[in-house]
């Protein structure tokens, strides 16, 4: 049972009308401190924003399964520190979970943020047994560009190879409402992002389909008006096309946040992200 003391949704009501805390922040409130150990602000590599956080769940399944967990924002916005529900979602499932900072725009452009991404699997790979974790049974997560990344990292070879991590220690990717598919070079809002990067196709994830490709989950929620849905079926679609394993879920009545809401325990009632996620983790085959 959790020892925290309950928070009145009137509280998280008026902290957001306040201004006092973010949306996310809020939901951190919502969920147990209790089930896992987390160490917090551990470096993957020299620039301020290259850190993780670690959350060791107290009961971990006999797996060692390790979730890496990239989260959102367009790649303009973003802290680990916003994501503690995601963090413990998964380890409440017995999961030892990574979700790590990544280096954002202006400072960066594609493709350092999933330069970065692979550099905090690679230190997954080379630490995460210190914490319980399986290194050779690795699934990347994410939601929206989180999401893009981690299909990269799982899809693009080359990302994974220029750190030593190699793929098959990728066991599964699990994508929430990830553009997969759009060209970010012919939006306003991305093109910025992704200028000058070469040819466009090396920015997008389905470019990369290939046949031994980690087993893919892709979760999107149909009024989704900021990822469109047919990013997650169209990946799936040309996945399947060339022999990989992937599942495309689409899930009524739920927006773009919806589908990251429901990962937090609680408001999973309102999709079942999780529930698609465990099944999901528990049937991938067994370490080499």
């Amino acid at each position: 049972m959790s020892n925290r003391i309950p928070v009145r949704p009137a509280v998280i009501i008026l902290c957001l009308l306040l201004g006092a805390c973010s949306p996310l922040a809020a939901v951190n409130l919502l969920v147990p401190e209790d089930g896992y150990t987390l160490s917090s602000g551990l470096a993957y590599g020299p620039a301020e924003r290259q850190t993780l956080d670690v959350y060791v769940p107290r009961d971990p399944v006999a797996s060692k399964t390790v979730v890496v967990f990239f989260y959102g924002g367009a790649w303009r916005d973003g802290a680990r520190g916003n994501y503690t529900f995601a963090g413990q979602a998964f380890a409440a499932r017995g999961y030892v979970t990574v979700v790590p900072d990544y280096r954002l725009y202006p400072e960066v452009r594609f493709p350092a943020f999933v330069e970065d991404a692979a550099a905090a699997v690679a230190w997954v790979r080379r630490e995460i047994a210190a914490y319980g974790g399986d290194p050779e049974r690795i699934v990347l997560a994410g939601h929206s560009a989180g999401a893009h990344s981690a299909a990269l990292l799982g899809l693009d070879r080359r990302y994974l190879a220029r750190q030593g991590v190699p793929m098959t220690a990728i066991r599964g990717v699990i994508g929430l409402a990830g553009p997969y598919v759009f060209d970010p070079t012919e939006y306003p809002s991305t093109k910025e992002i992704f200028k000058g990067v070469g040819p466009a196709d090396d920015t997008r994830p389905v470019t990369f389909a290939r046949g031994d490709a980690p087993a893919m989950l892709l979760l999107h929620g149909l009024d989704d008006t900021t990822v469109q849905p047919e990013n997650s079926a169209e990946l799936s679609i040309a996945l399947r096309a060339e022999g990989a394993k992937a599942r495309y879920v689409s899930l009524p009545d739920v927006g773009h946040a919806g589908v990251l809401l429901a990962v937090s325990s609680p408001f999973e009632g309102l999709a079942p992200i999780m529930p698609e996620i465990q099944a999901f983790i528990e049937g991938l085959p067994a370490a080499d």
